[in-house]
């Protein structure tokens, strides 16, 4: 487990405060529910806070990595921060609450003064396991600490959220999110400029991306396409959609970096050289594309590509549906 602390979570600061204050002043509650989107830091969060619970530090912020707990568990070997486990990749079932919670919980703690159970993917439990699970929040003894980890909090039981303290992680702005890459990931700027973007305020999404060489190939692809676009017939539009397929390009990510291109497109039309485009290093055929298209027609471009999502989401054929969006932005001039 990396050694990490509070500084290390980019851009959740209400988050983090209201853990550190809970740690502060001692008000630490029996449940917390930390909802947020995939790799937005829910688990990084909730390894420090566990962390923090058991930290031997006094007269200090806790965490402080150094004492035995702290080490203890960030060599994942803690005996009383629990991470329960399931088998079936898409159910956490109600023998693995029954087994790994309930069957545990009533056991006092072998080292310090609480047991923490950390439960990923808190959603995929199923309706028994969440009653199971239930019981034990009703009357949990005063040194358990639930942490329950969801992307959407949604399909939990209310009786579940009513006995959760409820947090949430919450979209990154994308200049700490470059920062982020390039200072604790050294990551080059124009790179960094690039996941920031396309993440979507989502740092753990940025740093995976960052990291993908099957991205940098997709990028490539669509820069390689938009370049050539109103040039191309409609046999090479078809070997696009065809290639898309091959590589197995997730279309929800192609889509997005054709926004972004045209985004840089209309930046650079509307303020010249000065423009903050994201694709710095294609500047000049960004420059180039400004003067060819209309603002009218650009408008028509990122509209055809929203259409183009939908169409998708919609299962309509996927070959069809990105060579009209190709035609579209071959069309509008």
């Amino acid at each position: 487990m990396a050694e990490t602390n509070w500084n290390d979570v980019a851009g959740q600061r209400q988050l983090t405060d209201d853990l550190r204050n809970a740690l502060k002043f001692n008000k630490i509650s029996h449940a917390y529910l930390i909802q947020g989107e995939k790799l937005s830091g829910k688990r990084m969060v909730a390894d420090i806070f566990a962390r923090a619970l058991q930290c031997e530090a006094e007269g200090e912020e806790r965490p402080c990595n150094k004492c035995r707990a702290c080490r203890q568990a960030l060599n994942g070997n803690h005996p009383d921060i629990i991470y329960v486990e399931h088998e079936k990749p898409n159910v956490i079932s109600v023998e693995n609450i029954r087994q790994q919670i309930n069957g545990d919980i009533m056991i006092k703690p072998y080292s310090g003064e609480r047991k923490v159970y950390v439960v990923d993917e808190a959603e995929k439990m199923n309706v028994q396991a969440q009653n199971a699970l239930l019981k034990t929040l009703e009357e949990p003894p005063d040194y358990a600490v639930i942490l329950l980890l969801c992307v959407n909090a949604e399909v939990m039981l209310p009786t579940i959220l009513s006995r959760c303290v409820m947090l949430s992680t919450r979209p990154v702005h994308e200049a700490l999110i470059k920062d982020y890459l390039m200072r604790r990931a050294q990551v080059p700027d124009y790179r960094a400029s690039v996941c920031a973007s396309f993440a979507r305020g989502n740092v753990g999404r940025a740093a995976q991306l960052a990291s993908n060489e099957e991205f940098d190939r997709m990028k490539s692809s669509v820069i390689g396409a938009m370049k050539t676009i109103t040039d191309m017939e409609i046999n090479q539009m078809a070997a696009e959609a065809k290639r898309m397929t091959e590589e197995k390009f997730d279309s929800g990510d192609y889509l997005d970096l054709c926004f972004i291109w045209y985004r840089d497109v209309l930046l650079y039309k509307a303020c010249g050289a000065k423009s903050p485009i994201i694709f710095k290093e294609e500047t000049a055929d960004i420059a180039q594309a400004a003067k060819r298209y209309s603002f009218e027609g650009l408008e028509r471009i990122v509209h055809a590509i929203e259409r183009a999502k939908s169409r998708l989401k919609a299962n309509v054929n996927f070959d069809l549906t990105m060579e009209i969006l190709f035609m579209e932005m071959k069309s509008a001039q």
